[in-house]
């Protein structure tokens, strides 16, 4: 299993100017520090740079980049501004939680949110053993939709009086995920 470890830690996707990857020494400590201190990133507060920098190593983290090429540059190396991050707790074999998805909201309505998602499904993809991917959100208005629509997930409980959500998708590896790729409740 070492080997789905590796093949995801540095992962890269493009898409125009944009760039996801999944190699954690990429991301901007303090501004991502910045962006959990913004209001913007309601559901957690930051950690000091050592802890967010373990954090983001300890996790199969998904920074979102825009890269541009500043103008009458001799280098043709681009500039990278941090503008996303969902971060998955793994264990890269059988068990996923997807959090702290976030788009700066200057990009949002570009369809980068759903893009990242779509790495994180493709990652997820490579997890032949995984029983579940789980995630909680506030947001019963866009988040549950989005989730529902992109990674096929589904409400598994609704708290009395609302509160979060508990969402989660039935992987490869769990027992009643079907021979044709479809999950099914027993």
């Amino acid at each position: 299993m070492a080997s789905i470890q590796a093949g995801l830690r540095n992962r890269t996707w493009r898409k125009d100017q944009f760039l996801v990857s999944t190699d954690p020494s990429l991301f901007p400590i303090e501004r991502v520090i910045e962006v959990f201190d913004s209001k913007d990133f309601y559901w957690a507060n930051s950690v000091p740079p050592e802890a967010m920098e373990e954090m983001l190593k300890s996790s199969l983290s998904f920074g979102v980049y825009e890269q541009t090429v500043p103008e009458n540059s001799t280098d043709s190396t681009p500039e990278s501004k941090f503008i996303g991050i969902a971060r998955l707790i793994t264990d890269y074999v059988t068990f996923s939680y997807l959090t702290d998805v976030w788009v700066d909201s200057a990009y949002q309505g570009k369809g980068l949110g759903s893009w990242l998602i779509r790495c994180v499904q493709e990652a997820t993809d490579q997890m032949p053993h995984l029983r579940r991917t789980m995630l909680f959100t506030a947001d019963w208005e866009r988040s549950v939709p989005f989730y529902e629509r992109l990674l096929g997930m589904s409400v598994v409980e609704t708290p009395r009086g609302g509160g979060l959500a508990f969402m989660e998708v039935k992987g490869k590896g769990h027992p009643c995920y079907g021979s044709d790729g479809y999950s099914y409740d027993v």
